[in-house]
């Protein structure tokens, strides 16, 4: 629901609080900064805490960025706020996924599609609320509050669940200096390269030296706790394709209000109906996922994700009125198994990685979003710049800067096509070579 309302009110948080494009970008960064570094943290300490006591963090940072949201008044108040609600959500996935991968050993994939249900699920109920709040004359405040009910009510499920015991033996991980001063290198480096700062700003290339330095400690970081040179290297190709599955599907989703509302003729909340739409078909698709992924292997159905994914976008690039949605539709079908599937691969390629490896590559598909968020919100900025340069007023000038966002963002999915290939051609080996679990 953050997702869905966060999306739904950006265009009412600009014109409260004068921001633009690009500010607003840094607001949606910091849901996926925080994002990651709750799972890099949780993933590195889930044995140790287990899956209740994170998700009893996840609970209060979910009630403090909610309440921090509402009184917010600017720029700053948003990015604090913001990055506590994003926070909280990566502390969710963090105790969920390896507590679902550990609950369903034989059929990850599958059971990791069906937990993953919720997200899109909860997109639904949240775009429905959004239009319908926007459409009552509502403000943003009182449907952030809303999200206090689901809240409050998941709240008392953490309290009262009997969640499954550590086994004695996977508590004793291993937490001695190195693999402490590892994971804190990593977790400075993204808070560096994720908020607004002027120290990256000044670096040759930004934020790319920092950003090699991740990768490096990351691999060895996986390497201390898997022992296997292989296991480190593919993580870090995980990572690296989680990063633009994640800006395929969730880059265009954040931004849908301020991409597709004008080709939707600037009816308040019908870009919502639209995302309402994708993330219903999303939630039925990862429900119903076993068996394409038995009959598919899970690099097939993300190859096909890919293409369909690089249509929808490329149809929805172009596209007005009633096209809109079936680009979309076609969008929704190719997007729907890229997270799922992905920490599904990881859990069943990679399971000497554990919980670790799961939340590493959710941490780079979330973390990869809070680089991409801002330069989405620029490309906008831009393309209403030279749209109006050209001479287009009013309607027309938000119509092109929705649709020059989108020629860009289709180069992510078709990028995967040849990613998603390769793995499939490779897939026997990496499974044979994955160990026992796979």
């Amino acid at each position: 629901m953050t997702f869905a309302i966060r999306a739904g009110i950006l265009s009412q948080l600009s014109e409260q609080f004068a921001l633009s494009d690009t500010q607003l970008g840094w607001v949606n960064s910091m849901a996926f900064l925080g994002f990651p570094l709750a799972m890099v943290v949780f993933g590195f300490l889930y044995n140790k805490l287990g899956p209740r006591l994170i998700m009893i963090l996840a609970f209060a940072g979910h009630l403090l960025g909610l309440v921090l949201t509402i009184t917010a008044g600017g720029f700053l108040g948003l990015l604090i706020s913001t990055f506590f609600i994003g926070f909280a959500n990566g502390s969710v996935e963090a105790a969920c996924n390896p507590l679902v991968a550990d609950l369903y050993k034989d059929d990850k994939s599958k059971w990791l599609n069906r937990f993953h249900v919720w997200f899109p699920g909860g997109i639904v109920i949240g775009a429905v609320i959004s239009y319908l709040m926007t459409n009552a004359g509502l403000g943003w405040q009182p449907q952030i509050a809303v999200m206090l009910i689901p809240t409050a009510i998941y709240g008392y499920m953490v309290f009262t669940t009997v969640f499954p015991a550590i086994p004695e033996v996977e508590k004793k991980v291993d937490l001695d200096a190195k693999g402490i001063g590892l994971m804190a290198a990593i977790f400075a480096l993204l808070v560096l390269i994720g908020t607004p700062n002027d120290f990256i700003g000044g670096l040759p290339g930004t934020f790319l030296l920092p950003l090699i330095g991740v990768v490096a400690l990351t691999f060895a970081l996986t390497f201390f706790r898997t022992g296997q040179t292989r296991d480190a290297a593919l993580l870090l190709v995980l990572m690296g394709i989680m990063s633009i599955t994640a800006t395929s599907e969730l880059g265009t989703q954040q931004w849908v209000d301020r991409i597709l509302g004008a080709q939707l003729g600037g009816v308040p909340g019908q870009a919502m109906i639209v995302l309402g739409m994708v993330t219903g078909i999303m939630a039925v698709g990862r429900y119903f996922a076993g068996p394409l992924i038995h009959a598919l292997n899970p690099f097939g159905v993300l190859l096909m994700s890919a293409v369909l994914t690089a249509l929808g976008l490329f149809l929805m690039s172009s596209a007005s009125g009633g096209m809109v949605y079936v680009s979309a539709i076609i969008f929704a079908f190719g997007v729907c198994y890229f997270w799922p599937t992905m920490i599904g691969v990881t859990a069943q390629f990679i399971p000497r990685s554990g919980a670790l490896g799961m939340s590493l590559v959710g941490a780079a598909g979330m973390f990869a979003l809070t680089i991409w968020n801002p330069i989405i919100g620029g490309w906008i900025d831009s393309a209403r710049m030279t749209a109006e340069e050209t001479g287009l007023t009013g309607t027309a000038v938000e119509v092109a800067a929705g649709q020059g966002a989108l020629s860009k963002l289709v180069l992510f999915p078709v990028s995967l096509i040849v990613l998603f290939a390769i793995l499939y051609a490779l897939k026997d080996r990496i499974a044979k070579t994955a160990g026992d679990e796979a």
